[in-house]
Formats: C-alpha cells, structure tokens, sequence
C-alpha cells in the first residue's frame, strides 16, 4: 500500500515552510513566462503563487506544498497559468469526414488549440459503415471512419505535424491510430514527431461504457504493444488516456470516478512494467481524461487530489524516479451528464462553472459541452458558444494569473483529504479483490484486482447503487435540478438542432463500396494474412502489421474483424 504521509523532507514548520518557498520561487524566475498583463482588472500587482505568511508554521502543509513540487496538489508547473494556459480541445465530429473536417478548420480558426476527434458508433464498435450492425447510426453520434481514405479527408488541410490530435475511441482505439499514422505518411509528416492523445482505455469500458470488442486479456496485449511503440517511435505522442470521464457521467461520485480511474492508471504502470519497459520513459506517456461536474468545490478538490495520488503511488509503490514520470496530466470535459433538455440555455451557465472548477483544480487541457448537446450533435452556434466560454475564463476572468488560488483554503483542503482518503479505500478493495499486493500476479496486483472487480461485477454496482441514490434524492427534491425538479415555469422555446440527414449513411456506403472495388484485393489479402499470422504467434509488435493493413486500405471493420478470430469476444455477464 502506498505511503500517505507525504513528503517527510517538506513538513509544516515554519523553516521547512520557507525553504519550500525559497525553492519554488527559483523555479519560477527560471521558467519560462507568456508576454501577458498578470495584474486585476483594477490594475493590482498580483503574486504569481500565494502561500502561508513568513515564519507561519501550518501542520501537514507537506500535503499541500508550492506549485511544482511534489506531491502536486498545487500543479505540475511552478508558474501555474503564467507559463501556459491550457489548452483549449473542443470535442466534435459528426457526418462524413468531410462535414467534420470543416467543422474542425472553424475551431482552429476561432483560437481552438488542438482537435479531438469524435467518432461515430460504428466506428467505436469497430464495424465498417456497410455493416448490418451499423444500420441508422453511421455518423450520429460523431464521424464515420471506415479507412485510411476516411482519416485523409478528416485531416485534409490540417498539418498533423503542427496540431496536437486527440481520438476518444477505445476498443478498436488501435486500428484507429494506425490508420491515423498513416494518413500523416501520406502528408509526408515524420510520424516520429507526432503529437497528442489516443484514449485507448479499455478498463472503463468493462467498467461504465461498455464498448469493448474482446476479451480482456486480448485488449490489453494490444495496448502493450502500443505503449512500446510509442515509447520506442513516437515519444511525444501519450498512447494512453485513462478516462474517469464515462465512469462519472455512468452515475459515479467524485470518489469513485477517481479511485477507479487512478486504478486503472495504476494497472496500465503494471502492464508497462511486466513488459520490461522502464517506468520513468513510459509514464510521463499516460494521460487522464476527467469530468468535470456541478458541484464546483468537490470537482476543485478532485483534480487537486488526483495529482497527489498519482504522485506518491508513481514513486513509492512503482519506482518512478523523474517528475515527469510522477506527473498526472490530465485533459477536462464538462459534464454531459449535468445538462438538461428541459430550459437548455441553462446549460451555458452549467457549463461554465463546470469550466471553472476544471481551471481552478489546474487541467493542462480542456472541452466545454455546447447548450444543446443533451438533445442532438451541436450546431454551429452552440459550438461558437462553447468555444468562447473558454475563451472569457481564459482572457477575461484572471484565473491565469496566479497558481492554484485556492490552495490553503480551509474547505478545499478538507475536501482534498477527504476524498483522497475514501480513493485509498477503494484501492485497498480492489487490490484485495485480486488477492492482495502480496500474492503472484501475471500482470500486477492492482490488474488482478481491477479484472476481479470486472467479473464480479463490482464496479457495475458500486456505480448504479450510486447512481440510484442521486436519482431517489432528485425525486424526493433533496438535490435539486433548475427547470428539472424546481423553476420550472420557462419562456424560451424549442432550440432548432442539427440532424444528420440519412443520406450521409448511403453516401457513405456508397464511397466505401467504391474504395473496395478500386484497392488491391490481393495486397489487401495478404496484409490481413500477416495481421492474423502475428495475432496467432502471440509474440512480436502487432503495430507494424495493423500499419500495413492500413496502407493496403483494409477497413477498420476488417482489421477488427481479423483480430477477432484468434482473439474471440467478450460476453459480460449479468448481475442483479
């Protein structure tokens, strides 16, 4: 079990105090900082990180510490804001790759700092848009990926080497990525300099979304092998966000989407270690993906939290020797969850507290939901909106100007404690559930526990009893919902939405049935061949084979499909 005491060489006194002082402003007048006005809107000199007043002693300020240090409660970065701000990754995709891409040329125009792809159902399943499967749902729900043709047009006119790219799909997340490689081969981009996320995470599919295309075990060989090959060839690029994202909006606390996702976190470490690989050149590649719901200072607290979790675990239990490696970097999405049909421009307001509490707990990245997104894929307009959300926090509010303003805050200290000790909990449980740090794991202790807990059915419950206990305090108008459960009297109307008109299903359909008919069977074939020859050998990278199916053209669907007959599926069993 990992320490929780903190670190014993920054205590409260007040002499320990003023050294942590001492060395955290070093840092800060070395590092680099934006070319921006860091003073009040009344034109007050602000410091750039407050803290405890000289010769102030503060019991158990170790745990709380100055920006930059360990254990991070207070931010990776000795500046805050003041070096960086985050950046801004607006969430979108919808249609064809072709409507989306025009989508993404207007957020990068508007001051959008990076892109995250959304895909469609199919996609996520892994199924080509031809298939039975994907009858009526070809680019609903974001955009419909069939082959390397589809990412061409996705990115045509966006230089990939310049633009940090980020794809939230996780069961076929590596065919996906490799098709994604190629297309930046084919706009002559040097792959090795790529940037960005891929999500990859196949826990919290088995735990909240449900999107999974085989067995655990299968699953997890894939995304062993791509940590090593970013690791090895594309070391900018993080193969892993772990997502607590879809384990809140499935009706988790803020406890448990922590504790769950920083398990999984944990059990990616494991997967990395048992493959040799070296925990301080493949750590700093994992990145997180939280949510970021209504109540504003528990989220703050959350974030704050999960930095120092992440920290101490990576250190002590794991071995990491670099901050890089000790570093959780996390990327933010306003709650989906929290908006409403019911009085949707409600929603703008959500969604900027929701932003807030997301700066104020230091997220390196950020995507604020449109207005309308509970009913319908976002308009124009609500994505404008959205965007420009961020943009006033970010330019107009001054929460750039000082680091970790709440820090020392009685209340959000508190919570801190409160929540970090409830995750401890839980990872006692889990690891318990695999038969404890002590016994022989294949992979790791916390992997044994985490699949226990997949099989048992234990993290299934422990959310929906969670998210029946919500839903009983709604109905009872304990928890109240504006326009929901209370203010329900409204003069706004209907909102016009965007639909996806059932012609890009055939269209695309269309243009999938022609790639078919063009590409080189034979190539195509033989790829595949490889593909399955090195699935079958269970030995050996499986990138490089997936990269080749991909320039030969074979569809996502096929790839899947061909992994699938060694592989098998995975039938999740029921629990009442």
């Amino acid at each position: 079990m990992a320490n929780t005491t903190g670190d014993p060489t920054n205590g409260g006194g007040a002499h320990r105090i003023e050294a942590g002082r001492d060395r955290w402003q070093r840092r800060y007048d070395s590092a680099r900082k934006r070319d921006a006005d860091f003073t009040t809107l009344s034109g007050r000199t602000l410091e750039p990180a407050y803290g405890p007043r000289p010769g102030a002693e503060v019991p158990g300020f170790e745990r709380i510490g100055w920006p930059g240090e360990y254990p991070y409660t207070r931010g990776l970065y000795p500046t805050g804001y003041r070096g960086r701000a985050w950046t801004i990754r607006q969430f979108a995709g919808f249609g064809n790759a072709r409507q989306t891409n025009e989508r993404y040329k207007m957020i990068l125009a508007q001051g959008g700092g990076g892109l995250s792809v959304a895909f469609d159902m199919p996609t996520l399943m892994g199924y080509d848009s031809d298939s039975a499967q994907a009858l009526g749902e070809v680019g609903h729900c974001g955009v419909a990926i069939d082959s390397v043709a589809d990412m061409d047009l996705l990115f045509d006119g966006i230089p990939l080497g310049e633009t940090t790219t980020s794809m939230t799909i996780s069961g076929p997340a590596i065919p996906a990525f490799c098709m994604y490689l190629v297309a930046a081969e084919r706009q002559g981009v040097d792959i090795g300099g790529l940037n960005g996320t891929l999500q990859t995470d196949i826990f919290k599919e088995y735990i909240a979304q449900k999107e999974w295309l085989y067995p655990p075990e299968p699953h997890l060989r894939l995304i062993g092998d791509l940590m090593e090959y970013c690791a090895e060839h594309i070391p900018a690029f993080k193969p892993l966000s772990v997502s607590g994202y879809h384990i809140r909006e499935a009706g988790a606390t803020a406890a448990q989407e922590l504790a769950y996702t920083l398990a999984d976190g944990f059990g990616y470490v494991e997967l990395g270690l048992s493959r040799g690989m070296d925990i301080d050149r493949f750590a700093p590649g994992l990145s997180f993906f939280f949510d970021a719901h209504i109540d504003f200072f528990e989220e703050i607290a959350k974030f704050r939290a999960a930095r120092r979790i992440w920290a101490r675990w990576i250190r002590d239990t794991y071995g990491a020797k670099t901050e890089k490696a000790q570093w959780l970097r996390f990327h933010t999405q306003t709650a989906g969850v929290s908006l409403t049909a019911q009085q949707p421009y409600n929603n703008v307001v959500r969604t900027a507290v929701e932003a807030l509490s997301a700066v104020l707990g230091g997220t390196n990245s950020l995507h604020t939901n449109a207005l309308d997104e509970t009913l319908a894929l976002p308009t124009e307009q609500s994505a404008e909106i959205a965007l420009r959300t961020q943009q006033v926090l970010m330019e107009e509010t001054g929460v750039v100007n000082v680091a970790d303003p709440l820090g020392g805050s009685w209340y959000v200290e508190a919570l801190t404690d409160e929540i970090e000790a409830e995750a401890e909990r839980i990872f006692e449980h889990i690891l318990q559930m695999g038969g404890g740090a002590d016994a022989e794991h294949r992979i790791g202790p916390m992997t044994s526990g985490i699949l226990a807990g997949i099989e048992n059915g234990y993290f299934s419950s422990e959310i929906a009893e969670s998210a029946f206990q919500y839903q009983q305090a709604l109905e009872k108008g304990d928890k109240r919902i504006v326009g929901v459960n209370c203010h329900t009297e409204t003069v706004s109307g209907e909102l016009d939405i965007l639909k996806i008109s059932h012609e890009v299903e055939h269209e695309q359909k269309r243009v999938l049935a022609e790639r078919r008919s063009a590409r080189d069977t034979g190539t195509v074939d033989r790829a595949l061949a490889r593909l399955l020859e090195g699935v079958r050998a269970d030995d050996g990278n499986l990138i490089p084979l997936i990269m080749d199916a991909a320039r030969a053209e074979a569809t996502l669907g096929e790839i899947c499909a061909t992994m699938g007959q060694e592989f098998g599926t995975y039938t999740e069993d029921p629990q009442f």
